[in-house]
C-alpha cells in the first residue's frame, strides 16, 4: 500500500484536517444503551432517547469506514465501580432524578460496569482488537490509560462520534487537546438530547481558528482518502 493511501484529506471547518490513517484513531463515545435507547437512564432523566438515536445509523458507517481502512477503534462506556467507589457524591446526588448512578433501572443498575444498560448498543458493538474504555467521569482520558495506549500506538489525531456532543464528546475532545492530539468531530455520528446544545458545541469546537480541533459531514470523512 502506498504512503498516498494512507492519507486523509477533509474538507472541514475551520478548514482542510489532514492526517496519515496509521496514525490516527476513531473515538465513539458513550454509545450505551442506557443513553439510547428508549427505557434507558437517559429518558428516566425526562429525555427524548430518539435524539441520540439519530447518530447511531451515521456512527456505525463510521465505524465501518474505519475498520475496512485498518484504523485504531477506541470505545468508550462512562460506567463506575459496583461499590461506587469511583463515582463521587457531587456527580451522583445531582439534581432530583428518578433513578440516580447505582440505581436499580430498567436496564439494571444505572452506569454501574457489567449491567445490560451499560454495554455499547447493538450496532455498534466492539470486535477483537478494538479498545474499550470503562471511564467514571465526562472525559475519556480522566482517570483511564487512554493516553498511554494512543502513545503507544503512535496515534496523533483522533476521529469523534458519540454522545452527548456537549458533555462527554466535547470533554474528551478538550482533554485530548490539551495532550496534544488533532481532534476532528464527524456532525452527524454525534447527538445531544438538545439539538441547540449539539450545534453549539460544534460552533465552539472550531471557533477561532480550531480552537479545540475541527468539525466535519460524515460524507466529507467518507471522500477524503486519497
Amino acid at each position: 500500500m502506498s504512503e498516498s493511501s494512507h492519507a486523509l484529506r477533509v474538507q472541514a471547518q475551520p478548514g482542510m484536517f489532514r492526517c496519515d490513517m496509521r496514525n490516527t484513531a476513531l473515538v465513539l463515545i458513550d454509545m450505551q444503551r442506557d443513553f439510547i435507547e428508549p427505557g434507558g437512564f437517559g429518558e428516566t432523566l425526562g429525555n427524548d432517547a430518539s435524539q441520540l438515536a439519530q447518530a447511531v445509523e451515521p456512527a456505525a458507517r463510521l465505524l465501518r469506514w474505519a475498520r475496512a481502512h485498518g484504523m485504531l477503534v477506541v470505545h468508550t462506556r462512562e460506567s463506575h465501580a459496583p461499590d461506587l467507589s469511583d463515582c463521587p457524591p457531587a456527580k451522583r446526588c445531582r439534581g432530583e432524578p428518578s433513578l440516580r448512578i447505582g440505581d436499580m433501572g430498567p436496564m439494571g443498575r444505572v452506569l454501574v460496569r457489567g449491567e445490560p444498560g451499560n454495554a455499547i448498543i447493538d450496532a455498534l458493538q466492539p470486535i477483537a482488537g478494538e479498545v474499550e474504555i470503562d471511564k467514571p467521569g465526562k472525559g475519556a482520558f480522566y482517570a483511564t490509560g487512554l493516553h498511554d495506549i494512543l502513545q503507544r500506538r503512535a496515534v496523533t489525531h483522533l476521529i469523534f462520534g458519540g454522545v452527548t456532543t456537549e458533555v462527554c464528546v466535547q470533554t474528551s475532545m478538550r482533554e485530548a487537546n490539551d495532550r496534544g492530539y488533532d481532534c476532528l468531530l464527524v456532525e452527524e455520528a454525534t447527538a445531544s438530547y438538545f439539538p441547540h446544545f449539539k450545534q453549539a458545541t460544534l460552533e465552539m469546537i472550531a471557533a477561532q481558528g480550531g480552537i479545540v480541533g475541527w468539525t466535519c459531514t460524515l460524507d466529507a470523512v467518507l471522500r477524503g482518502v486519497s
